[in-house]
């Protein structure tokens, strides 16, 4: 599995739009089954999506299709239509549960067997949307080794919990640090919601900013020019490597001395500090050229 910084979703009925995607360059394409499609357009979006497929890998995309939750009883039938040697995995909805990822799971083991590709190479990515989703999070994380990330769903999660959303983002602070504490533990990635105002890149770049700085590692866009910006805010700044980079001198330098502290810029260098300065350095080294 590449990186996962930008998640470009795109509605599974659309011809044109699945067609475009084939030339754009986010870390992974999403065609979507469940939100963006109309209940009409479902068992469409499935047939077109399954016929898109080949054209997305051989351009050379990670392909992560979004299909439809357990609830919804359509989640079989999609997965039937996807899971194959095409795809790195499946997004899912509205999981609630580590008993809902162990279903999952299962079904898609079964599809994996049946379409003759390799058992456990389909990843699930799985969307933390609902109150109940938020008190179980890390045993949703934790509950398949499926799971490569999970997927924060703000506009559903003020959506079950009847509140506002507003531009301020205060009413989703606590939800959201839940789910990069959990996905962090499980080991495991944690995605930012959607970005809806896909006209103001400054915000874009603001709000994944601090995302990131919260512990999430990338976030799903909902338009291809929210890519660049996404994929800029998800990974460390010059002035964040350049200063990583001396803080790592210093402490070598120190710890030659015979020391386990030092300081730089009036700040205090210990462990913590430095090997955190290092995930900064390694971060910088994976992105791509």
């Amino acid at each position: 599995m590449q990186l996962l910084r930008s998640l470009l979703f795109v509605p599974g009925n659309r011809a044109n739009m699945l067609d475009k995607a084939v030339g754009l360059r986010p870390d992974a394409v999403v065609p979507d089954m469940e939100d963006s499609v109309p209940m009409a357009e479902k068992a469409n979006a499935r047939q077109m999506v399954s016929s898109f497929l080949p054209r997305l890998a051989e351009a050379g995309h990670q392909i992560i299709p979004r299909v439809n939750g357990l609830s919804t009883g359509l989640m079989g039938d999609d997965l039937a239509a996807v899971i194959g040697p095409h795809i790195a995995g499946v997004s899912v909805g509205k999981v609630a549960n580590a008993d809902d990822v162990r279903r999952i799971a299962d079904s898609v083991g079964q599809m994996e067997i049946a379409a003759g590709v390799p058992f456990g190479a389909t990843a699930l990515v799985l969307w933390v949307e609902t109150a109940s989703a938020i008190v179980n999070a890390y045993s949703i994380c934790n509950a398949s080794k499926r799971v490569l990330a999970v997927a924060f769903g703000g506009e559903d999660l003020t959506n079950d919990m009847a509140i506002p959303r507003t531009e301020s983002e205060q009413e989703i602070m606590y939800p959201r640090s839940v789910v990069a504490v959990a996905a962090r533990a499980a080991g495991v990635l944690a995605l930012e919601t959607p970005y809806f105002n896909y006209k103001n890149d400054e915000g874009l770049r603001r709000n994944s900013t601090s995302s990131r700085n919260l512990g999430f590692r990338g976030r799903f866009a909902i338009h291809p020019a929210q890519i660049e910006g996404i994929n800029a805010s998800y990974m460390p700044a010059e002035e964040e490597v350049d200063h990583a980079r001396r803080v790592v001198d210093a402490f070598t330098e120190a710890e030659a001395q015979g020391s386990a502290a030092t300081s730089l810029d009036g700040m205090v260098i210990d462990v913590p500090v430095v090997e955190r300065a290092r995930k900064v350095l390694a971060a910088a080294q994976s992105t791509p050229k």
